[in-house]
């Protein structure tokens, strides 16, 4: 069973107050929200068929790429499969390197979640961009969804960019001068603005 992040509740009341678009979003949207992944492995795997593609393209391959491993998204699995029958999942020759890589190192234990566990946000970030495959995006949505921190803003993110125009009647791309704005008014709980930014625009939810 999904259960709400601990802070959510209290996010949405703390954020109503402060921004009146956001309010009419939740009121909007009320009964989903953030659901993590107790699966480090699976969670960075997802986000780099995520990469760079859309939402519906990155669903499509993952279906095919869970069929792959047969449902089995551990590190040997992903090992024991060749770059070929990857590709065939629709997965491109450098996704397919990259998913190599990280598998190779949760096996030999060179990336280490539990240390990850006790970074700052920031720290955290560095930790996993060090991945060959992983940039600051996949480092962000690993933080959202897996480790389910409260206070991350992935202002490289296209879906968020789009969103933030569309609700708030801005440029598109918003400026850097308005994101600041939009970062300081949710500082604190930009996980959970971000979140209904994305369900704003897509009925879908976005997993990772």
């Amino acid at each position: 069973m999904k259960h709400f992040p601990v802070y959510w509740h209290k996010a949405k009341r703390i954020l109503s107050k402060r921004d009146p678009v956001l309010r009419g979003v939740i009121k909007k949207y009320k009964k989903g929200f953030l659901t993590t992944r107790n699966n480090p492995f699976f969670s960075l795997c997802r986000t780099i068929v995520g990469q760079q593609i859309s939402t519906k393209a990155a669903n499509s391959i993952w279906s095919k790429f869970e069929r792959k491993c047969k449902k089995c998204i551990i590190p040997n699995t992903v090992l024991k499969l060749s770059s070929r029958t990857l590709k065939s999942a629709g997965l491109s020759h450098q996704k397919v390197s990259y998913l190599k890589n990280i598998a190779r190192n949760f096996r030999n234990k060179s990336f280490s979640v539990r240390e990850l566990k006790k970074m700052n946000d920031e720290e955290a970030i560095n930790y996993i961009t060090k991945l060959k495959g992983l940039g600051v995006w996949s480092a962000e949505m690993f933080l959202m969804f897996n480790l389910n921190r409260p206070d991350i803003f992935p202002i490289q993110d296209i879906g968020l960019l789009r969103a933030i125009s569309k609700n708030y009647k801005t440029s598109y791309p918003p400026s850097k001068r308005f994101l600041d704005k939009i970062s300081r008014l949710h500082a604190g709980y930009r996980t959970v603005f971000t979140w209904y930014m994305w369900r704003s625009i897509d009925p879908t939810d976005v997993e990772y």
